[in-house]
């Protein structure tokens, strides 16, 4: 499957690799300023764009040089990003992220987003253990208080989310939420959604992954929650499926110039995401990420036709 790696490596060898990053930073002359979200409970307002520390972030983490995490962290927030996305199962990616912020001197500009998981293991036991991964995050982050604690990938609600609540009592977590990405779960979060009081949710959501319309999102502007979308790119999908193509000129009525920025704005044109979360670690990346917040989203009609056109390509 072609990552966004690759289809960039092809993209820039098609149109000439110095061509490329002026149309990423388009969005951005003039002065653009990125799209911002209300938190339904509290009205604070994200920037639509932000960053998330799986997959190649998580990669780079393990490795002794984090030279382009740094820079990629560092160009999020000049170009106004503030919400970075991790948890303690992305392998290295929370501590390398807190000494990286610490080292940039922005931590305490960042919008902290972190998790909690300890897989079951029954009684006093799964208790002490998920106080003592929450103890973890707060010394990786290295600040007093988080901003968000999510229940990662609906791990035992019951047992770990008051753990939550009492850290949100204490004044030592802002926000608190659950997250999954998994089929399977979606029952539980729905559930969960409808019957406890929580701050953020965060689903994967992306324009050939439509799902969360139908029940998720809703349900989040009906109950006031906050979503964090992950997997706006169908994790590598959807690179594959524009493996070719070229960007349709119509994207330019909703100022999208590269592929990316046309995934994003479908996702940021509904109007429950609070902000979206791609994962990198190449500073291009992060540019264009940010150009998909910035100018003209697309508007219903748009939307339909967008999905349309993705719909007719062929499955990697």
């Amino acid at each position: 499957m072609m990552n966004r790696r690759t289809w960039l490596q092809t993209a820039a060898a098609a149109a000439g690799a110095a061509t490329l990053p002026q149309s990423w930073a388009q969005n951005l002359s003039g002065g653009g300023q990125l799209i911002t979200r209300a938190i339904p409970t509290t009205g604070e307002r994200l920037p639509i764009i932000g960053l998330g520390s799986s997959a190649t972030f998580a990669q780079v983490a393990r490795s002794e040089d984090h030279d382009a995490l740094k820079a990629v962290l560092a160009k999020m927030t000049e170009l106004g990003g503030k919400l970075f996305d991790t948890a303690p199962s992305y392998g290295a990616s929370e501590e390398v992220a807190g000494k990286i912020a610490q080292e940039l001197g922005i931590n305490k500009k960042l919008f902290w987003a972190t998790k909690l998981n300890v897989a079951p293991r029954g009684g006093k036991a799964e208790v002490e253990a998920a106080r003592k991964q929450l103890e973890a995050s707060f010394k990786r982050i290295d600040r007093p208080v988080i901003d968000l604690i999510q229940v990662h990938n609906m791990g035992d609600i019951a047992t770990q989310l008051p753990i939550l609540r009492e850290a949100k009592q204490q004044g030592r977590i802002r926000y608190l939420g659950i997250t999954t990405t998994f089929e399977n779960q979606y029952a539980e979060l729905i559930e969960t959604m409808r019957t406890q009081q929580v701050d953020f949710i965060g689903t994967n959501y992306a324009i050939d992954d439509l799902f969360a319309e139908k029940t998720i999102l809703p349900l989040a502007k009906e109950r006031g929650i906050a979503v964090l979308v992950y997997a706006p790119f169908g994790r590598a999908r959807l690179w594959a499926r524009v493996k070719g193509q070229q960007l349709p000129e119509w994207a330019k009525e909703f100022d999208a110039t590269t592929w990316a920025q046309f995934f994003l704005k479908f996702v940021a044109s509904h109007p429950t995401v609070t902000c979206i979360t791609p994962a990198t670690s190449r500073v291009a990346n992060m540019v264009d990420n940010i150009g998909g917040g910035i100018g003209r989203l697309p508007d219903e009609a748009m939307r339909k036709r967008m999905i349309e056109f993705i719909s007719k390509l062929p499955n990697a």
